[in-house]
């Protein structure tokens, strides 16, 4: 039995906990045997309790908290008529657990950055560029997904529908709640994810598997009538809940963090926060014991790893790493459609949008991939080079290579014609892809497309390298090879050709 019981005696003095409410009870029941589960934890997202020999569980009744069962390794939740899982309660009540048979030696994650949708149209386009392909690639085999917020572009009433899309993935989906999903009439930020936890549940809650631990957790802080309106940062009894449960957990599986704003900042302006500093070294300091830490975020509609250290209040030994995930919306649905409708939707980094998968293997180690959408050939960076330059030419211009998982230390190399390998550097600038898109949309005398792409700005994971106008009249064949952490090397291929100018 877990011994989470002081967090119960903790909670009585925690503001939003009522110690006059009455009980809170219920049993946590095998759904084979109709038995009772003994040492589940159930929670209110503040207090952590855990069954007794005979599954039933006891708390004090916080009015308003939904109530949920932290779903054990080794079990599964049933799925509700809309295809959610049947994980919590609008207050108190009994809950079912179904055994599982033990997995192998990999979990198997699929991870949905910012759906966003603002339409039906939108949703459409959602179950055809994102879910049926993730569909096709997960095969069943993933354990849960996790969409990372904004589910819908401030239109609640969207909510089942796209349940309905996720649903057909067939495995358990858990929401963390975006700023997009708050509520348009929020006059704090107590109050401000009605529909969202009406539509999904707890804002914060965790779910445990053999391999990984989850917790999602609301991190915006909702400012109504504010400038900003809303600021990433974390709740006293969020900071409660993980403070009882965290010290129930094996430190030898990834502990994941699944949240919306990201932990680092994303302002532009000097000594704005867009992550209040103070919630995250608290937040931090919960985290240090754990060997094994993942931290995924959405939000910005770009891609990037961040290795959190000293400066953000990280004392571990090793680097936090963070992976804010592109947006399966990419640029919210924007750009011009291709032949079957679906809009073009490039993030302004050069990423196109798409969803990511993570696979976690027993010790901790995990391994991420972007997988862009409707892409047969999978494709982990995409090249631009200029179609034809004067043989003899100073070689001022360049191949650049858009790694979409691209880091700091990332390795890549390009060659010409099957010759040497040589380094390619990386540089911040703009994705001239995109660029070239955002010309064609100011030439167009018409409009391309509902929304048109975003305004290219620079990249933290692209490479460029300087081509030579010293061979042979005619074409010339470019590799590019990256030699990504999880997925080994990755190639794509290109052309240019030198023309002799007339004189």
């Amino acid at each position: 039995m877990r011994l989470a019981i002081p967090a119960l005696f903790a909670a009585l003095s925690i503001p939003g906990v009522a110690s006059a409410a009455g009980q809170c009870a219920g049993v946590v029941h095998d759904a084979t045997t109709g038995a009772g589960i003994a040492g589940v934890q159930v929670s209110d997202g503040t207090q952590v309790v855990a069954t007794d020999a005979t599954g039933r569980y006891r708390m004090v009744r916080a009015p308003g908290r939904e109530v949920f069962v932290i779903k054990p390794a080794g079990h599964a939740v049933p799925m509700r008529t809309n295809g959610m899982p049947d994980f919590w309660r609008r207050d108190c009540g009994d809950f079912t657990l179904q055994r599982m048979a033990p997995g192998g030696d990999t979990l198997h994650a699929l991870l949905f950055g910012d759906p966003q949708v603002k339409s039906l149209r939108d949703v459409g386009y959602f179950a055809r560029d994102i879910v049926a392909p993730a569909r096709q690639r997960a095969g069943g085999a993933a354990a849960f997904g996790i969409s990372l917020g904004d589910i819908v572009n401030d239109v609640p009433a969207l909510y089942p529908a796209v349940q309905a899309q996720t649903a057909k993935l067939g495995v358990p989906w858990l929401h963390a709640p975006g700023n997009h999903d708050v509520d348009a009439d929020a006059k704090d930020d107590a109050s401000s994810l009605r529909a969202f936890r009406a539509a999904f549940g707890p804002d914060t809650f965790a779910w445990e598997e053999a391999l990984a631990n989850v917790v999602v957790l609301d991190d915006i802080v909702a400012q109504p009538g504010g400038k900003p309106a809303y600021v990433g940062g974390l709740r006293a009894d969020q900071f409660a809940f993980l403070e009882a449960w965290l010290p129930t957990l094996p430190r030898d599986r990834l502990l994941i963090l699944a949240v919306h704003i990201p932990f680092f900042d994303t302002s532009t302006v000097p000594g704005q926060e867009t992550f209040r500093s103070a919630d995250r070294a608290r937040l931090f300091a919960l985290l240090r014991p754990f060997p094994h830490v993942l931290l995924l975020s959405a939000h910005t509609h770009n891609q990037r790893h961040y290795l959190h250290g000293a400066a953000e209040g990280w004392q571990g030994a090793a680097p936090l790493h963070e992976y804010n995930v592109g947006a399966a919306c990419g640029a919210f649905w924007s750009g011009a459609p291709d032949a079957e409708g679906i809009p073009d939707a490039t993030m302004s980094d050069g990423t196109p949008n798409g969803f990511a998968t993570l696979d976690v293997h027993r010790g901790g180690t995990y391994a991420l991939a972007w997988h862009p959408a409707r892409d047969p050939a999978d494709s982990a960076l995409v090249l631009h080079a200029p179609k034809v330059l004067r043989r003899g030419a100073y070689p001022a211009w360049g191949v650049y290579a858009n790694v979409f998982m691209g880091q700091g230390d990332t390795r890549v190399e390009y060659r010409v014609d099957g010759g040497a390998w040589k380094p390619m550097v990386r540089v911040a600038q703009p994705d001239p892809r995109l660029v070239e898109e955002n010309v064609r949309d100011d030439a167009a005398t018409t409009l391309r497309g509902f929304d048109r792409s975003p305004e290219a700005t620079p990249s933290t994971h692209l490479w460029r390298g300087a081509l030579p106008t010293n061979l042979a009249v005619g074409a010339h064949r470019v590799d590019v090879r990256a030699f990504d952490p999880w997925r080994g090397e990755v190639t794509a291929s290109t052309r240019y050709r030198l023309d002799d100018a007339a004189d």
